[in-house]
């Protein structure tokens, strides 16, 4: 792993914490949209406007080009709805940081520091729906520096203080498109207890599902 300390989040590192969570979560734009594009309902759209217009037209040039719009609009709506989560965290607690992570019990937010820069973020806090569970949340680590053990080190930081305070478990949510996350839960002893679908009737059409991951604290060792 790269020279790297892993440290309580301090006042200073409020907006490295911010750029770097919108910056983890504005990645997920893309593949958001191939998982869009691989639902039946949206091929079955797709195919049925492509259809319709080179009925009624005779032409290739106008179902083309109404297709593509359709892809673009759907990129933008995306894109608007990753915007507005991004927006949603911030106002619910990436704003204050100290007062909800620092300044309540048993909860804690760390940053993992390269070269005097922060690079990784990390939380938890006691989990409102698993009761007795800590939760992990705001796991993100800047692009440049994946693949060099940080997230696993700010997982293990989690876990110890899950430890210390008592706790039996630790959980956490990741989402459908997220496979990088899901394979790095998983690696450090996380397993998938349960998946579901968002609420909310774009994420139902889309079948935008969320996993909950747990890592029980009295069988992964000490």
């Amino acid at each position: 792993m790269a020279e790297v300390q892993i440290r309580r989040y301090e006042d200073d590192d409020d907006e490295d914490v911010k750029d770097i969570f919108t910056l983890g979560m504005s990645e997920h734009v893309p593949s958001s949209c191939l998982h869009v594009l691989k639902q039946p309902p949206t091929q079955m759209l797709l195919v049925c406007v492509f259809c319709a217009l080179l009925a009624s037209s005779k032409s290739l040039l106008l179902p083309i080009l109404a297709v593509t719009l359709l892809l673009a609009a759907g990129r933008q709506g995306i894109s608007y709805m990753f915007t507005q989560y991004i927006q949603t965290s911030l106002h619910r607690d990436l704003n204050h940081i100290r007062q909800t992570y620092l300044e309540k019990p048993n909860s804690c937010f760390w940053v993992a520091e390269s070269q005097g820069r922060v690079v990784g973020t990390v939380a938890c806090l006691p989990a409102e729906m698993n009761e007795g569970c800590l939760e992990l949340k705001r796991m993100s680590v800047k692009h440049s520096h994946r693949g060099q053990g940080i997230a696993k080190a700010l997982c293990r930081a989690v876990e110890d203080f899950a430890r210390k305070q008592g706790f039996p478990a630790v959980v956490l949510y990741t989402s459908v498109v997220q496979t990088d996350a899901q394979k790095l839960y998983e690696h450090v002893g996380y397993k998938k207890i349960r998946e579901f679908v968002v609420p909310e009737l774009t994420a139902k059409i889309t079948n935008f599902t969320l996993f909950e991951y747990r890592l029980d604290l009295q069988q992964s060792g000490n």
